[in-house]
């Protein structure tokens, strides 16, 4: 049908890139296939795939595939991964587009510091995992409290993709000895980019101007944005669970 009727139907339901459903017009002389939604979510594959079965021509209007080149949504589906920050990827795509960008890999556990324009993909996982911690926190005692945390959330520390904490706590020897011995990545999120869309339990983090550290860190990295596990207090160590 014709796009316009499409693009009236489908406005009232569109919320954001992460969760919108691909849309592909197809002309009514069968002709065209047009991804208008998701192209980088499904629409440019499902245009493609109409090419392929029936000999419909794909008019592709993201500007990283127009131009022969692959975005980093792209990228992260063919590899089974998932962007966790992914408020970088117009920058990125920027520089993917430019001809700048490059693909860094780290093959084990590690600590990766990057500027805002880096996305950062991981291995897919049901969960994401919040931590905050006193200054000097032995690494000892944040296992134990994963260990707890998991526990209590009857989940497995297998299926958690990332753990997530504020950029403050960089320093933390500590904690990132904890998630090193786990196996398992960290990321170290700025202030500006927690999560501050919910009305979170209270936390001495607030004197800081800051919304909290471990729930809003779990849910700035996790994919549906949900808690499955408000914030718990281990001693020394706070843990939330988002998916």
């Amino acid at each position: 049908m014709a796009i316009g009727i499409v693009i009236r139907s489908i406005t009232p339901l569109i919320r954001d890139k992460w969760t919108d459903p691909p849309v592909v017009v197809v002309s009514p002389d069968i002709r065209y296939a047009i991804p208008v939604l998701g192209g980088h979510h499904g629409g440019n594959d499902l245009a493609y795939l109409l090419a392929a079965r029936y000999n419909l021509e794909p008019v592709i209007t993201t500007a990283t595939e127009a131009t022969g080149k692959a975005a980093v949504e792209v990228i992260a589906a063919q590899e089974h991964l998932r962007v966790v920050n992914t408020w970088s990827t117009r920058e990125s795509n920027t520089a993917v587009l430019n001809g700048n960008a490059g693909i860094y890999r780290t093959c084990g556990p590690g600590m990766v510091i990057a500027g805002p324009g880096v996305s950062f993909l991981v291995a897919e996982g049901l969960y994401t995992v919040g931590i905050g911690c006193r200054l000097g926190t032995r690494s000892e005692k944040i296992i134990d409290a994963l260990n707890s945390a998991f526990q209590e959330a009857g989940i497995n520390p297998d299926d958690v993709s990332v753990y997530a904490s504020v950029s403050l706590k960089t320093h933390e020897q500590g904690l990132i000895e904890a998630i090193r011995q786990m196996g398992k990545s960290i990321i170290f999120i700025n202030p500006e980019d927690l999560d501050d869309t919910h009305p979170y339990s209270r936390s001495a983090a607030q004197r800081f101007g800051l919304p909290g550290v471990a729930e809003p860190a779990a849910l700035a990295a996790s994919l549906h944005h949900r808690l499955i596990m408000e914030k718990r207090v281990y001693g020394d160590v706070t843990i939330a669970i988002a998916q």
